[in-house]
């Protein structure tokens, strides 16, 4: 499949005329939750040339290629990327930290983990996967049953706002390593392995939302996030020269004469 999505990449490339940065898995394939069945969800940060960004028109600043049910790619302009990195968006930030890369080219990822410890906003990632849990949670608590999956949606931003309460820096993708590395409570930690290993196995589709560890677990946590989330301090230091200046490098580096 790697070379697949490779010859699917080299194929955006031509067709939009831009450089692929790099290509990552960004899917249950990187959380450490995918099962035989799981679909490759490629996520991709590519470079237009020069004269692209010299325009006074609003252009359009994403690649969205599904291929078929299994392959999808979707890319973002590094000039968006960048504005998203800027912000400590968690699904850029995910990009980062996957640890399945299928392409890379150029030195734009090391560059960007280098100023990530300095530009990670950890209040803005927090209410981003604390919104993420509460809406995945309001919205299965008024269904009767849920499957593994959907439990897992509500769990995996959690134990990433856990992650950041207790580290101060983005958490990585996968999903069993956050789960042994943060849960002490024995019975909650066999529980979500459970659930992990469900999703894998794809194995009773459905559970009960009745599930008092888990379901007690998930509320406890939620309002503990919430409570040191609203009072973290907002960095206040502008890191936008320093992204203008890996704006203007990687312009330098893609499309310089080889």
């Amino acid at each position: 499949m790697k070379e697949r999505i490779i010859e699917e990449l080299k194929r955006i490339e031509q067709e939009s005329e831009v450089k692929i940065c790099y290509a990552v898995e960004a899917g249950s394939r990187a959380w450490g939750t995918s099962s035989q069945h799981s679909d490759y969800d490629i996520r991709f940060i590519y470079v237009h040339k020069k004269d692209w960004y010299l325009s006074i028109d609003q252009k359009r600043d994403v690649i969205e290629q599904p291929i078929n049910d299994q392959l999808d790619l979707n890319g973002w302009d590094l000039r968006k990327a960048l504005q998203l990195f800027k912000k400590s968006n968690p699904s850029l930030l995910e990009w980062l930290h996957s640890h399945i890369i299928y392409y890379q080219a150029f030195s734009l990822l090391e560059k960007m983990k280098e100023l990530e410890n300095e530009i990670f906003q950890p209040k803005a990632s927090l209410f981003h996967y604390l919104k993420m849990a509460k809406g995945n949670y309001r919205d299965d608590s008024q269904t009767e049953t849920i499957n593994s999956k959907r439990y897992l949606n509500i769990i995996r931003p959690i134990l990433a706002g856990m992650w950041i309460e207790r580290y101060n820096n983005f958490p990585p993708n996968e999903l069993p390593q956050l789960t042994e590395q943060l849960i002490s409570e024995k019975e909650v930690k066999r529980e979500i392995h459970k659930l992990i290993k469900s999703k894998i196995n794809q194995d009773g589709p459905y559970i009960k939302l009745d599930f008092p560890v888990i379901h007690n677990f998930i509320e406890k946590e939620i309002k503990h996030l919430e409570d040191y989330a609203g009072n973290l301090m907002v960095p206040k230091r502008d890191y936008t020269n320093d992204l203008n200046v890996l704006f203007r490098e990687m312009l330098e580096e893609v499309w310089s004469p080889s």
